[in-house]
C-alpha cells in the first residue's frame, strides 16, 4: 500500500522497482490522495489498485489505504521508497510468526552526496527511532518501510487519528499499544528522498505534528504508564 499525492516520478520509480522484485505482491494499493499529476494513471500502468482519497492528508490517505487492502499482511510504502528486489520476501518472512503484529525496518537517503548518506541516516532516522522508542515504550513504526497484520489494524483502525497534523505512522504505533509485538529489521532498508530534510518550513511541519502526535496520545496513555504497561506484558511473557 502507497500513498501518493503529486509525486509520479517518485512513484513511477518505486512500483519499477516492485515490479522487478524477486517476489512479486499479491496486490498493489495505491491511494490517490488528492493528485493534480498523473500519479493515478502511473500506479495502473503498473496493474495496481488505485483508491481515490479526496480529503489531503498523509493520515486519512494511509488508512483508507489499510482498510482498503484486502491481504492477511499489508507492507507500507512511500511513494519515494526505493525498496530492494527482494523487499515483499523479506516482509513475508518478517512477518511469518503469527504473533508479530507489525516490522519495520531503517533506510538510507539516496539523493544525498555519498559521503553524506551515513551522517544523516544516523542522526535523522537514528534519533527518530530511539526517541520514538522512549515516548512509546516500544519499538516505533517507519511508513517508508513497514507492514503491518490486517487482524492487528482492524483491532485499531478506530483509534487512529486521520487528519494532517499528525506523522500517521507514529500515531499507529501508538494505538497499537506496548503490548503489541512490532519487530525491527534490519533487512527491511529502503532508500528514501532526503527532502524531508530540507528547509526550516518542512522541519517546522514535522516538528509541529510530531508534537500533536504525542500530546493525544499521551493524553490516553502517558508515558510512564506505557512503560509499566509494556514491563507488565514482558512479565507476562
Amino acid at each position: 500500500m502507497i500513498p501518493v499525492h503529486d509525486d509520479a516520478t517518485e512513484l513511477r520509480a518505486c512500483l519499477s522497482r516492485l515490479a522487478a522484485g524477486t517476489e512479486l505482491a499479491d496486490e498493489i494499493v495505491i491511494v490517490d490522495n488528492a493528485s493534480a499529476d498523473d500519479s493515478a494513471d502511473v500506479a495502473r500502468a503498473f496493474g495496481a489498485r488505485v483508491v481515490v482519497e479526496p480529503v489531503l492528508g498523509i493520515p486519512v490517505a494511509t488508512a483508507a489505504g489499510y482498510d482498503a487492502a484486502t491481504g492477511d499482511v499489508i507492507a507500507r510504502l512511500d511513494a519515494d521508497s526505493r525498496p530492494g528486489p527482494d523487499w515483499i520476501a523479506r516482509v513475508a518472512r518478517a512477518m511469518a510468526d503469527p504473533q508479530v503484529d507489525a516490522v519495520t525496518g531503517p533506510g538510507r537517503f539516496h539523493d544525498l552526496p555519498a559521503v553524506l548518506r551515513p551522517l544523516a541516516g544516523l542522526v535523522y532516522l537514528g534519533a527518530y527511532f530511539a526517541l520514538t522508542y522512549l515516548a512509546l515504550a516500544h519499538v516505533p513504526l517507519w511508513g517508508s518501510s513497514m507492514a503491518i497484520r490486517r487482524t492487528s489494524w482492524e483491532r485499531v483502525r478506530g483509534d487512529v487519528h486521520r487528519f494532517d497534523d499528525v506523522h500517521d505512522d507514529m500515531d499507529l504505533a501508538f494505538v497499537l499499544g506496548p503490548e503489541a509485538v512490532i519487530c525491527y529489521d534490519r533487512s527491511l532498508r529502503v532508500g528514501v528522498s532526503a527532502r524531508s530534510l530540507r528547509g526550516m518550513p518542512q522541519l517546522r511541519r514535522r516538528m509541529r505534528r510530531a508534537v500533536t502526535t504525542l500530546r493525544l496520545n499521551w493524553a490516553v496513555r502517558p508515558p510512564w504508564v506505557r512503560w509499566q504497561d509494556r514491563l507488565r506484558s514482558i512479565s507476562a511473557d
